[in-house]
């Protein structure tokens, strides 16, 4: 028995949920939005072809990261931080070229994320986060991934643009929600599930709206960083956790 939870444990393909998990997620998704904004806005190539970098990227990391035989942080994380800056692209090309606007945007993609979790869960007969052996539920997983992310961006787009709080009570409303729902998780018997999706979804606004703090101008609320320096920051955050989780084996 001994022999094969370790061979089990070695195929498993995704970080297990930790605070330290959340606490790498939550800088991906920081680091999606400036990286984002980097290209579509610093080097004014436009949300179209931003999308189509960052699109390009996700395949080729999500690919790697399908044909990987175990577990691996910094492939891992590389797919995540994709699905970061498609997810900003997304959101942004919807609103800002297709001018659908981020109320109906994020409406599409709720629309999305629940209809993959209910494809999910009536293909496979069980929603699972960790740990994931099978390449079917492992992309089912990214596919709902790359939806949340995109959905985080909409919405926290939509508190700061739409409903014109700052950046910074942006990210205390998601920062709230996320409370809730961790205060949820130990205090009810609700879904462990969906709790993590929601945590999921809405740790994203929280990383975009701070990455629109550090790095939009003044008279918009922010604090004038720049997307280069603040993506700098983030790139090196990410990378030493990472490298530490390589060193333990956490996430």
């Amino acid at each position: 028995m001994k022999k094969t939870h370790v061979h089990f444990k070695n195929l498993n393909k995704v970080a297990q949920i930790t605070l330290l998990f959340w606490v790498m997620k939550i800088i991906a998704t920081t680091l999606g939005e400036t990286l984002g904004d980097l290209l579509a806005q610093t080097l004014k190539l436009g949300y179209a072809v931003g999308l189509g970098i960052t699109g390009l990227f996700f395949i080729l990391v999500l690919i790697v990261q399908l044909n990987a035989k175990k577990y691996l942080p910094v492939l891992f994380w590389l797919v995540i931080v994709g699905t970061t800056t498609v997810g900003t692209e997304i959101s942004d090309f919807m609103d800002r070229t297709l001018h659908l606007g981020y109320l109906a945007g994020s409406l599409i993609l709720i629309t999305l994320l629940l209809n993959t979790l209910w494809v999910w869960h009536r293909t496979i007969g069980k929603i699972e986060v960790y740990p994931i052996f099978d390449r079917k539920v492992e992309l089912f997983y990214w596919i709902a991934i790359l939806f949340s992310n995109s959905l985080g961006t909409a919405f926290g787009d939509f508190l700061s643009d739409t409903i014109g709080l700052s950046y910074l009570q942006g990210a205390i409303v998601t920062a709230g929600v996320i409370i809730i729902v961790v205060l949820l998780h130990y205090t009810t018997k609700i879904n462990h599930i969906v709790l993590f999706w929601v945590a999921f979804v809405f740790t994203r606004p929280f990383g975009a709206t701070f990455g629109d703090l550090l790095t939009k101008t003044r008279d918009l609320g922010g604090l004038d960083l720049g997307t280069v320096p603040a993506t700098l920051v983030s790139v090196t955050l990410l990378s030493l956790l990472i490298i530490y989780s390589h060193k333990k084996k956490l996430v």
